[in-house]
This record gives C-alpha cells, structure tokens and sequence, in this order.
C-alpha cells in the first residue's frame, strides 16, 4: 500500500501506510531532542519523556497504563539528540483507544510536582547504570569529545545536577517553545483505512493550537579532532574513534551508510569483523556505526578489546578503512554488499513499529516518502565510485577522534 502524507487543519502532519495486520502502530513524532534543550537543562528532553505518562487532566498515572494494557497494548516513548517519540502497539480496532490516549497524555499532561520529584530517582538510577556500563557511557562521552561546546554534545540522560534541578516550569516551556507544529508528525502503520484514521486525528488532534514559530537550532560547524584516554578499571579496553559525517539530507548519506554496513555493520562477514576477531581472534565487539543528525553526521568504530591489543586493533581498522580508500569494489563484491544490505533493511522492516517511527521520521525531512521498494531501488543504483569518495571523504585519520576506556595507559 502506498504511504500516505496528509496535513491536518493545525498544520501537524500525519503518515499513514495501511497494511493487513492485527497489530498497528501509532505514534506522536517531534522534531525536538537534546540539542534543543537549554544549556542548564540537560536532560530536559529525556525527563519530559519520563514524566508526560505521570497524569493529565482526565487520568492519573495508574489509569493512563491501563487504558492500553488492559487490552493488551504497549504504551511507550523514546528521546534522541534531536527527536523525541510517543507511541502505542495495539490491536487494530483499538485505534481510537489509542489515539485519545495519546493525544490526552500529549496536550493535556499536567506533571503533578509528586511525580516529578519520584521521577528524578529513577532517571538517576539510570544515570548510575550507563556509568556503571563502559561499554554504553563511551558512546555517549565519545560524542562529547567530537561535539565539545555544542548541544549536540550532550547526554541525552543530562547529568545528576542538572536533572535534580528540573522543575514543572521547565518542562511546559520547554514544550511550548520546541513542540512546534511543523516539527509534530503524527505516524501510522496499521489496518484502518485513511479516511477513518484521519477523522480520528481530527478529532483528537486537530483541534489544538500549537505553537507554529519555528525554533532555532544551533548548527555544528566547529569540529577539532581529539584524542583522550579515561582510566577504568575494567578488564577490557574499550575504544571509539571516528570523523563527523554528512547530514541527513545529504545525497552522500545512503552510499555512505552502505559503506559502513560493509566495514562494520551487523553481519558477521564485515570487514572488521572479519579481519579483527574472526581472523585474530583479538576482539569480542568490534562494529562500525553511522548516526545522521539535520546538520552534520557522526562515524564511528566500537571495539573491546584486552589492553595489550587495543593499539593493533585501532591500526587493523584503518587498514580496513584505507583498503575502501584505495580500492574500487568490483561488480560480485558491489552486489554482495547491496543484497545484503537490501536482506537487513527488510527483515528490519518487518517490525512495523520500526516502519511507523521510520517513516515519522523521514517526515521531517521530506515531503514524499519513499515506500521500501523505491528505497531498494536507490540503494541498487549506488555505484562503486560513490563508495570510493565517500570513503576518502570521511576515512582520513587526521581528522579521527579517539577515546579509550582503559586501566592502564595505551
């Protein structure tokens, strides 16, 4: 079914993809994160996405879980650099179950003073276990490092201070001020029909005033290649190193994003994989990721590895990495890495939750969006020679930043 794109009355957007299934999925999408957060607010983002389910004007916290749960629905949300996702999984004709809940819990949360105060212990205990898990605090402090003094630097979690501090003030102007129409997608993958799911829409939603002044975000031009080293008494060594990349809306980014699944995505057969733990043995993890953000990207590669080796692996990877550099793909091994990649993207797609908050997010960026087929299609006309420059574009050691978590020096 093809992918429909409708603005409501509010000038909030709403996706829809019809599909034959028992199981839909509805979410609210909004183009504020961290970044847009105020300097002495980390964590404000994150702490609006805790607390949203705490009680509105019609329920408190106990009745908003149960209006989806008894029927067996999933009620949830999630906060990025610079989005934040509210959404629900429930049985097809729940639908409007589901949409008045959302649009309860999205306009009319009242953020009772109570709740708030239990709410910072726990998104202090989960500050406690991201620092008490190397493996997941080094990619939040490696992008500290590649975005030092920008808002695209922050932990999403914020710090202990600043989330002690955060108050019920903060939370509704941060909302009033970032919550801006144009940045709202309402996002559906389910079995209902548009026309019924846009009535329902605009009975819940259309009906709201938003803000429609369009925030400013402070764009990442100012990048300085870092190399630090944090003592951990861990076992492992953990490393992170890596090059900012291209934005989001950069014709570069699907050639490149390919690239990176070849050198170190979740297959086994990646290069890295391959030429440092199958081959050596040297390392458990070791994987390539690509995060696009509206302005600028991040690369990175993620190894643990024991301290003795961590040097050898770190130079085992830029050999991978200059291999691409310098050598053109031929035709079996360019239509290798695109059927596979192809195979991934699929099997991802079949989680129609995936689908929902990818297809939401693709919203802000675009007016059409592409169906998986017409995705296929562009990944299969990447050349090899867009592999070639992208890699001498974004694989330059010069310009990598290094961190390393490791209990003796490196």
């Amino acid at each position: 079914m093809p992918i429909q794109t409708i603005p409501l009355s509010n000038h909030i957007k709403l996706i829809h993809k019809e599909v034959a299934s028992p199981v839909s999925h509805f979410g609210i999408l909004v183009n504020a994160g961290t970044r847009d957060e105020p300097t002495d607010k980390m964590g404000l983002a994150h702490f609006v996405e805790h607390t949203i389910f705490k009680g509105t004007t019609h329920r408190n916290g106990y009745q908003i879980l149960r209006r989806l749960e008894d029927v067996g629905g999933d009620l949830n949300a999630s906060t990025s650099k610079e989005e934040t996702y509210f959404h629900a999984s429930f049985l097809s004709g729940d639908y409007p179950r589901a949409l008045e809940l959302l649009s309860d819990i999205f306009f009319n949360s009242t953020f009772p003073k109570k709740e708030l105060e239990k709410e910072k212990d726990v998104v202090l205990e989960e500050i406690n276990y991201y620092q008490d898990t190397p493996a997941e605090l080094i990619f939040d402090e490696f992008e500290d490092l590649v975005f030092a003094q920008h808002p695209l630097g922050r932990n999403i979690l914020g710090n202990k201070k600043t989330v002690k501090k955060l108050q019920r003030e903060d939370i509704l102007q941060f909302m009033r001020e970032s919550y801006c129409a144009q940045d709202i997608v309402l996002a559906s993958v389910g079995n209902i029909s548009t026309n019924k799911l846009l009535a329902l829409c605009n009975k819940y939603f259309a009906q709201h005033q938003i803000n429609e002044t369009p925030k400013q975000r402070t764009p990442f031009n100012n990048y300085t290649p870092t190399t630090k080293q944090v003592h951990k008494n861990t076992y492992q060594a953990h490393i992170l190193t890596g090059n900012t990349a291209y934005a989001i809306t950069d014709d570069k980014r699907l050639p490149f994003t390919l690239l990176t699944n070849l050198l170190g995505g979740q297959g086994l057969n990646t290069r890295l994989n391959m030429s440092i733990r199958e081959k050596l043995g040297l390392a458990y993890a070791v994987e390539a990721n690509y995060s696009a953000f509206s302005d600028t990207g991040l690369f990175s590669i993620y190894i643990g590895c024991d301290t003795s080796e961590a040097q050898h692996c770190i130079e085992l990877a830029h050999k991978e990495m200059q291999k691409l550099k310098q050598n053109k793909l031929g035709t079996i091994q360019l239509h290798k890495a695109k059927r596979q990649f192809i195979g991934q993207t699929a099997i991802n797609c079949e989680s129609k939750l995936n689908e929902m908050l990818s297809i939401g997010r693709s919203a802000f960026y675009d007016n059409e969006i592409e169906t998986t087929e017409e995705l296929y299609e562009k990944i299969e006309e990447i050349t090899a020679s867009e592999l070639l420059e992208t890699a001498n574009e974004i694989f330059i050691p010069d310009q990598f930043s290094t961190l390393i978590y490791a209990k003796q020096h490196i």
